[in-house]
């Protein structure tokens, strides 16, 4: 499947540089993002450099999911694709 990457998590006054929204393409439901719980997430650099995390739980009511990346992503990264595994 594949997913974008929404927005770091964040509060107020801090953001979480592990730590990313991410919405599934075609997941509109905090039901159906359920399933997808414990799963694998790769994001891709344009240097075909790949961080690996885990979706971890959900964000929200509409779908949104959180994800734990081994080490944080760059800001680029935000409104990028990331695959599903």
């Amino acid at each position: 499947m594949k997913g974008t990457i929404a927005n770091f998590r964040r509060g107020r006054h801090r953001y979480k540089p592990r730590q990313f929204i991410i919405k599934i393409n075609k997941v509109e439901t905090r039901k159906a993002a359920e399933k997808f719980i414990g799963k694998e997430v790769v994001w891709k650099s344009p240097a075909e450099k790949e961080i690996k995390g885990k979706l971890t739980n959900l964000h929200g009511n509409k779908g949104l999911l959180r994800a734990l990346f081994e080490k944080g992503l760059p800001g680029q990264a935000v409104s990028e694709k990331v695959d599903i595994l």
